[in-house]
């Protein structure tokens, strides 16, 4: 930075032109996030650049797919680049840079000597900047395959993953495993990127043959929130600004991209989690536990337990360095002081007494191995979990994971940069959640006895068998297995004693929607009217059949499959099913659909405006999910303006007019 701390751009165009001169921009317009509040009020300025959200993204991909490039861009087109390092970056172009002597985006983030030489990025490099909207960290990663644990520690603390894919070369070998990575390490938000456009003359073709051989890949994985965009890292095409080479793109530019998309879910707030990492004992007369919330709420009065020792007590304050809080969520660090003195020391854990994480010494996970020793069943290494460090083994590696083809290889060892599943077994007990859950107590890495070298990142699976899976909807049969051949009473005869039509009601919503209390009013009111029906409702689920269910996008797949299927068994037995769950994928509700081949199932949307489910919600828990609403629901209702009875009548009417009810 010079020494007016001045950033500059070119003189006449917002791409850069490294043929023209480069000239100080004015001071108001210095930095795209510029707010006038640094003129006037530079505390409150401060303040409200505190409170803005953080994303976190990670840029990965093949070799030369322009992942440096893209940073470099993305840093000039939005005015984020400083005069001593756009002075710099020109220098290093002539000598160091890949394009010819021209302006060289890379070396913005390639300091390495080694990098610049060879023109790739070795190690992750980390750059930070803000808009008015967004506070960001960049992790720049490797695309080497020598370098794939560099890439698993930049995406291990992602929100959002940037693939690049060259347009001339497709997708690669490398592009597939950064992608399952990325899948295994739990990133939601996934935008595959379909750089250097410029070399193959901006071609609309081009770009959707390859989002077809990626989603075609991609199927085999679990990505929930999945986008493509086309760009030309090195031109500046729909980087900050769209560009005018590529006018059947309709879609949003980068910058606008990382500043809008929604990652409010994502956070676990439902199970409280705090791994304590220090006592706090600066005088006789205080006794904090000092730590960072890993997931959920606490709040002063809450009362917890402390793991493993079980004793309960409750939550006396909250406090930080800023002063004492009334309640604190995940991520704040924070130091808990409680009413009563129990032993917690560093390694312990502070939950809810309702709600604790499995404790066990056994458990599955799937490791990315890192060391160039391979990995080797019944070796003693180093798990270090949350802040808890105990010795162990792998007892068994259950198989390895070939990323070309994502299927399952056996294996004795795991190599440099494999991936696999093994069984793992511990010296004391770890509290743990599925990393899928909860990434914080659901993450470990493995380190070396001798070396103390980190030689493996590991995360813990919610099952520890090794053929289960939490998706079984495929496996479903789609003919029906009717018990007419062996049931002395059939379904027919039991509908006409009932005088009614067997069926599935599927009531959905965002959680607040009122689905439960719709579905006991409207059994209340079918057996009034002499109707025979049964509620299966979500939470009712999770404390039996479900109960091994996370809240993870495929643990709520799984639940509305198993309701599904117990639905089918009310169903025979003559019964109309009322399902009050959430099932926020519009995929999954159509596999529950497509399952019903001998009785009716009908979707009822429950969706009263945000504000009303916002006011629901403010004195509970409640868990944010991403939730799909229904295309063509069966019947939709507002239920913030019509009351609890009157939904029900629609639904008893929607019935009527079905031949369900007589």
């Amino acid at each position: 930075m010079n020494c007016q701390g001045i950033p500059l751009t070119c003189k006449d165009s917002p791409s850069l032109c490294p043929t023209q001169s480069i000239t100080r921009i004015p001071i108001e317009k210095r930095m795209s996030h510029q707010s006038n509040l640094i003129k006037s009020d530079i505390d409150a300025y401060l303040k409200q650049h505190e409170q803005k959200e953080l994303l976190r993204l990670l840029t990965c991909g093949s070799v030369d797919d322009g992942k440096s490039t893209l940073i470099g861009r993305l840093f000039y087109d939005a005015k984020l680049m400083f005069e001593d390092q756009l002075a710099a970056i020109e220098k290093d172009s002539i000598n160091q840079g890949t394009t010819g002597g021209s302006f060289d985006p890379a070396l913005f983030t390639d300091g390495l000597t080694e990098e610049r030489e060879q023109g790739i990025t070795i190690d992750v490099a980390y750059r930070y900047f803000s808009t008015n909207k967004r506070k960001f960290i960049i992790a720049d990663t490797p695309g080497h395959e020598q370098y794939t644990r560099n890439m698993a520690t930049g995406a291990s603390t992602a929100d959002l993953a940037v693939i690049l894919i060259d347009a001339r070369h497709g997708v690669l070998t490398q592009t597939k495993r950064h992608s399952f990575i990325v899948t295994l390490l739990g990133i939601k938000h996934v935008l595959v990127a379909i750089n250097k456009m410029d070399l193959v003359d901006f071609s609309e073709e081009r770009f959707e043959e390859i989002q077809a051989d990626y989603r075609d890949f991609a199927a085999r994985l679990d990505i929930p929130d999945l986008h493509f965009l086309p760009i030309s890292a090195l031109k500046g095409d729909n980087i900050v600004d769209a560009g005018n080479n590529m006018p059947w793109f309709q879609g949003s530019t980068l910058m606008n991209f990382l500043e809008n998309i929604y990652i409010g879910s994502d956070r676990n707030m439902e199970d409280f989690r705090f791994p304590v990492q220090l006592v706090n004992r600066p005088h006789l007369d205080f006794r904090g536990f000092c730590g960072t919330i890993a997931s959920g709420i606490i709040r002063k009065g809450d009362e917890i337990m402390a793991l493993p020792s079980k004793k309960k007590s409750r939550i006396q304050s909250i406090v930080t360095q800023d002063g004492e809080l009334d309640e604190a969520f995940t991520p704040q660090s924070v130091t808990l002081t409680l009413e009563d003195e129990i032993d917690i020391s560093r390694g312990d854990m502070i939950v809810r007494p309702g709600n604790v994480p499995k404790t066990d010494q056994h458990f599955d996970a799937a490791i990315v191995w890192m060391d160039e020793e391979p990995l080797v069943p019944g070796k003693e290494y180093y798990f270090k979990h949350s802040t808890h460090v105990v010795s162990g083994i792998v007892n068994r590696l259950r198989y390895q994971i070939d990323v070309n083809t994502l299927h399952r290889q056996e294996a004795a060892k795991l190599e440099l940069n494999g991936i696999g599943r093994c069984h793992v077994s511990t010296t004391a007990p770890l509290f743990f959640d599925g990393y899928r859950r909860n990434r914080a107590t659901g993450s470990f890495i493995v380190v070396d006895r001798i070396s103390n070298v980190t030689v493996a990142a590991g995360m813990i699976l919610q099952r520890n068998t090794s053929d289960n899976r939490t998706d079984y909807w495929d496996d479903l049969e789609v003919e029906s297995n009717s018990t007419e051949d062996i049931e002395s009473v059939t379904p027919q005869e039991r509908a006409q004693r009932l005088a009614q039509t067997p069926a599935t009601l599927l009531l959905t919503g965002k959680p607040g929607s009122g689905k439960t209390s719709l579905a006991r009013t409207l059994e209340r009111k079918l057996f009034a009217a002499g109707y025979s029906s049964l509620v299966l409702d979500g939470p009712v689920l999770r404390r039996g059949i479900s109960k091994d269910l996370d809240y993870s996008m495929e643990g709520r797949s799984e639940n509305l499959r198993r309701a599904t299927e117990i639905a089918k068994i009310v169903n025979q037995s003559g019964l109309i099913a009322i399902l009050s769950i959430v099932a926020p994928s519009s995929t999954v509700r159509g596999k529950a659909a497509s399952s019903f081949t001998e009785h009716p199932f009908l979707v009822v949307h429950l969706d009263p405006p945000d504000a009303e489910i916002a006011r629901r919600n403010a004195d509970r828990d409640v868990m944010t999910v991403a939730y799909e609403s229904p295309d063509q629901p069966d019947l939709k209702l507002d239920t913030q303006r019509q009351t609890v009875s009157e939904c029900a009548d629609q639904i008893i009417e929607l019935m009527t007019n079905q031949t369900i009810l007589r």
